[in-house]
Order: structure tokens, then sequence, then C-alpha cells
């Protein structure tokens, strides 16, 4: 018995030799354009480190405030008998909704009029030539937080902690301006606690006044008799089983005990009332005392930068910068150009490339010979050497035909059964290759070949 060899085909050859073969055709592509990605990358990383030098220096100043439960207004870490505006318990706040509160305040304008008038911030000509009818008016504090966003205010997660920053071409006046923020900052804290504290103080005042005026009335106008005078009744009791009279007496005493023992309940309960008012009217006394203290801590304070702190654009930036878009300009252009060339590029080939056509067209030829009785037409755009054409013209099965920019390889095209196309890179026309492989594409013929020269 006769072994027979089994060849298995392996699907992944054929896929391997694919993408060994669009790996060169990319390869290739930037090859041919590298002068273009050189020259196009370098003036983009060029371009952004001369930006460095030639754009005017901002300098960002920086600070973090400490904001103690600023839940409130009223010291309530000290205070546990804290009201709110209505004269009840104050509910506490979670901490983020807490410190946007502290944030608005900071943009309000209580504080950033300060700021503005402070530091002299007017209107000016636009431009520095063109007239302003407002010029020399001081900017709206709406309109000054909000230019370009250069002061902001952000509150570090889950913490009690703000940051303040303020981006300016002059050091000096970015430190003035947080500065001048804090400063009345703090004094708008200050102003809003000892309102709170002695509206507080007012409030329990009055209502101190008002229950302790209650008890001394109600002391005046207590009736019936003590406690201590249920003594003697048992002993009228056992009399009254004998007297119609003394059974009235005892009724009459029953009836004035029970209005004294009620008397006495109201009277314990508005002392009670007010013993509690007395304790909250001290605290509040406390904390009118406390409130010219701020609850506001500057954890970093600002500071006055030099010429070469702090400031932007920096030169490791804008070099990353160069880079990223330098990378990006340069695939652009290289796209760009690919697109729009006049003449034949790598990236308008087929997948199926011969790079060294010239050398490898003896196996070429064997592989033509393989496809008998199938037509092979080659199509050429530049000129072949007298060599090959004449291998060419021996070959049963292959047609070869140059390419004049006429339709007359048409007919031919629709003859053939695999075609070959031969060009060289930068030389042949691309309009005229693209003309052809529309043509091929359209009559559903397979370009088995793209070989290059």
């Amino acid at each position: 018995m006769v072994q027979e060899n089994v060849v298995f085909y392996n699907p992944t050859d054929e896929l391997d030799d694919d993408l060994n073969i669009n790996l060169k055709k990319i390869w290739m592509v930037l090859w041919s354009r590298k002068w273009l990605l050189v020259k196009v990358f370098w003036s983009i990383v060029a371009f952004f480190v001369l930006l460095t030098f030639v754009m005017p220096k901002k300098y960002t100043v920086t600070a973090d405030l400490y904001v103690n439960k600023s839940n409130n207004s009223n010291l309530t870490e000290f205070n546990p008998y804290i009201l709110d505006e209505n004269g009840g318990a104050l509910v506490s706040m979670g901490a983020d909704k807490a410190m946007n509160n502290e944030i608005e305040l900071m943009k309000s304008s209580l504080v950033l009029d300060k700021v503005i008038q402070e530091n002299n911030i007017v209107f000016k000509k636009k431009y520095g030539i063109i007239p302003n009818p407002r010029e020399g008016e001081y900017i709206p504090a709406k309109a000054f937080y909000g230019k370009g966003k250069i002061l902001k205010f952000e509150n570090v997660k889950n913490t009690n902690v703000i940051s303040i920053s303020y981006k300016a071409k002059d050091p000096e006046f970015a430190y003035n301006i947080v500065a001048s923020v804090i400063k009345n900052y703090i004094e708008l804290h200050k102003e809003i606690n000892t309102e709170k504290s002695k509206s507080d103080k007012k409030l329990l005042e009055a209502e101190y006044a008002q229950t302790k005026a209650d008890l001394d009335k109600k002391l005046k106008q207590s009736t019936g008799l003590p406690v201590q005078s249920m003594g003697g009744i048992a002993n009228l009791s056992a009399m009254s089983a004998f007297s119609r009279s003394a059974s009235s007496a005892i009724g009459n005493l029953k009836s004035q005990y029970i209005a004294g023992e009620r008397s006495q309940i109201a009277i314990s309960e508005e002392s009670q009332k007010l013993t509690q008012l007395a304790t909250k009217l001290e605290w509040a006394k406390i904390v009118e005392q406390m409130s010219d203290s701020s609850k506001v801590v500057v954890l970093h304070e600002p500071r006055l930068l030099n010429k070469n702190e702090n400031s932007s654009p920096k030169l490791l930036i804008n070099i990353i910068l160069g880079f990223i878009f330098g990378g990006i300009a340069s695939l652009g252009a290289l796209i760009y150009t690919e697109l729009h060339s006049t003449k034949l590029s790598y990236s308008m080939l087929t997948d199926n490339i011969i790079f060294d056509g010239a050398d490898k067209f003896s196996s070429l030829e064997t592989e033509i010979y393989s496809f008998n009785p199938e037509k092979v037409l080659v199509l050429s755009f530049v000129n072949i050497p007298n060599s090959i054409v004449t291998s060419l013209q021996r070959i049963p099965n292959a047609d070869l035909t140059f390419y004049k920019g006429t339709s007359e390889f048409l007919d031919k095209v629709r003859m053939a059964d695999k075609i070959i196309l031969v060009s060289k890179i930068d030389v042949t026309d691309s309009k005229s290759y693209k003309i052809v492989k529309q043509a091929i594409t359209n009559q559903k013929k397979n370009i088995i070949y793209d070989v290059l020269f």
C-alpha cells in the first residue's frame, strides 16, 4: 500500500502573508513621505516652543481655606441650642452642599465688589485704542468672575477645604486679588456670624422675659390648698359618717386641694421652661462674645511669585503639546498628500504588491504559466525592459498591453481572467491608474498583483 503525502491547508499562512504585505505597504507609505513627516512634525514642535518665549507669561496665585462646620453661621461646634431663622433647631446640611454655599458667598457681589474696588478693576479701552463708553467704571462682580474663568473657587472633594486661584500677567496683581478675596470673605463671614448671634440672643431674651412674666402671673393667681393640708382630711372623713355638715366641709376641702394641685403643676411647668430658656440664653451670650472670631482658617496663604515660578506657558508642557499636535499634523499632511498626489503613491496600490518587479519577474512568469488556460492581462503604465517583454510574449496565456490613455484596454480587460498592473511610484500618473483600477473593479475582475519597477 502506497502512502500518500497529504498537505493540509493552513489559513493562517495566507493571513500572515497578507499581514506582512499590509505592514510593508504602510511602512513604504510612511518611508516615502518621511521628509514631509519630519518637516511638519518639527515645524509644529518649533512653533510651540517659540510660543513659550513669545506669549506673555501668566502667573497663578493659589490659596486654601478651611471652613469649620460652615453648614450654619453660628458656631454650632460650641452652641448646642443654635436656632435657625424661624426660631427652631437648625438642621445640619451635607458637607458638599455647605461648601457650595460658601463658594457662592465668595462669588457674590458682597465680596467681589470690594475686591474690584480695592484693586481698581475698571473698564478700559477696547484693544487699548477703541473708546469705551463705560471706561473708568468698576466692572460688575458677575462680569469679573466670568471673564475667562481666571478666578476659580474649588471645593476639595469630601473636605471642608476651598481652593482659590487667580491667573494674571502681573504676579503682584494676582497675589492682591487672592489676598483681597480672602480678607473680604472672612470679614463677611464674621459679619454674618455677629448678626445671627445677636438675632438669636434677642429672640431668646424676648421669650425668657415672656415666660418669666407668665410664671409671676401664675404665682399671683394660684388658688386652693397646699398638698400638706390633706393630712387632716382623714380625720374629717371619719366624722362625716355622723354629720351632714362635716361631709359638706370635706367636699369643699377636696375641691380646693384639686385646684391647688393644678395650680402647682402649671407653676412647675412654667418654672422648667424658664430654666431651659435661661440655659439657652447663657449660650447665646457666649456665642455673641465669640462671634467676632471667624471660622475660616487659611491653610495655604497666597504668596507673591517671582518672575520664574508658577507661570504659564511652561516650556516642558509646550514641548509635550508640540509632540502631540506635531504627530497629528504630520498624519493629516500625509493623508492629504496621498489623496491629492498627481503621481502614483503606495496607498493607491492593492495589498498584493511585488516591490522589486524587475528582479522577481522570472518567478512571476512561472506563476503566469501556472494559470493556463486562464488569460492573464499584464497592463503596464511604464516601459519594461525588452528582455522581459520578450519573455512575456512567449507565454501563451499572457497578454502584455501598455496603457496609452485611451479606452482600448477595456476590451482586453473583459477578455482577461486575471490582471497584473505594472507601474512606478512617483512616475505613473495617479489619475490614469485610478481610472484603470476603477474600470477593472466595475467589470468585476481581480488584480492579482501590483508590480513596481
